[in-house]
């Protein structure tokens, strides 16, 4: 958004204003919310996935991704492996975890934020591992520097 880095950024996932999805999601790809998403959205971090929530989007779970930009209304905790951006309609409830972060004035957040500089080894093989929970219960946390 603000930055001097420009991605070149493909969401092989849309999920359209008039999709409501009950169910996490666990994504190599990137992907565009203009939904409801009612689970947690977890992007492989390794891939350098793009998590986007627009300003139609809504999100009550958790999101995991390198890269997230927010714009919508998300109630959950967000990891952020990478970047994240917050806009200026972007209403957070929940804990945020960030590398990097921009933010807008209007931009919300109601909960804490904290700055991680890694990823948890165990997180990312939690993360692969195929027999993960389905509903992220135990999902993997980052590392506080």
């Amino acid at each position: 958004m603000f930055g001097s880095e420009k991605r070149v950024t493909q969401f092989d996932t849309l999920i359209s204003e008039k999709t409501e999805i009950r169910g996490s999601l666990k994504v190599a790809g990137g992907v565009h919310v203009d939904g409801l998403v009612v689970g947690n959205i977890i992007a492989d971090p390794e891939s350098g996935a793009v998590v986007r929530i627009s300003e139609k989007g809504h999100v009550e779970g958790e999101i995991r991704a390198p890269h997230i930009v927010i714009n919508g209304r998300v109630k959950g905790d967000v990891h952020s492996y990478a970047h994240i951006e917050l806009a200026k309609k972007a209403e957070v409830t929940g804990d945020l975890y960030y590398n990097m972060m921009e933010m807008v004035m209007g931009s919300r957040i109601t909960g804490k934020l904290i700055h991680t500089s890694q990823v948890d080894e165990k997180a990312l093989t939690a993360l692969a591992a195929p027999e993960a929970d389905a509903e992220f219960d135990e999902a993997p946390i980052l590392a506080n520097k």
